[in-house]
């Protein structure tokens, strides 16, 4: 029984952790983003904001997943470890971000929440899954 809460109170603290980091991520792209990307895709029911929103969560969500699955045996340097990857791949994917606006035409986040669907949006959401890729591997 003691191994159950045990484990309870663990996947409770990785599973705040994540959380954490995904708003993180969601602020990130609100950064980014002009305007209030609530609003964008709640509301004016963007879909190009939501694509970039979706690959930064579902990239953030693989690192987070690939830094538990691979944990250390210590609880709190696992903790660490997973906090530290999360904050790296947020990093990462800005950077990238930065790039991609510095080599394509236009600002790059007023593309990304035209009305219309843009090819930009496609390039920016495979390079956060990308982003992600890379650092999930270098955990392992």
């Amino acid at each position: 029984m003691n191994d159950i809460v045990n484990g309870l109170g663990r996947a409770g603290a990785y599973g705040a952790l994540g959380l954490v980091l995904l708003v993180l991520g969601i602020f990130l792209v609100d950064l980014l983003l002009p305007g209030k990307l609530g609003r964008q895709i709640w509301q004016e029911r963007n879909r190009n904001a939501a694509v970039v929103l979706s690959s930064s969560l579902l990239g953030i969500g693989g690192i987070v997943f690939t830094s538990i699955w691979t944990t250390y045996a210590d609880f709190g340097k696992g903790l660490v470890s997973t906090a530290a990857f999360g904050v790296l791949g947020l990093v990462m994917m800005a950077v990238a971000f930065f790039v991609i606006d510095l080599v394509t035409p236009g600002r790059l986040g007023a593309t990304l929440v035209e009305v219309e669907p843009h090819p930009a949006v496609w390039v920016t959401a495979s390079c956060n899954i990308a982003v992600s890729a890379v650092i999930s591997a270098s955990i392992a």
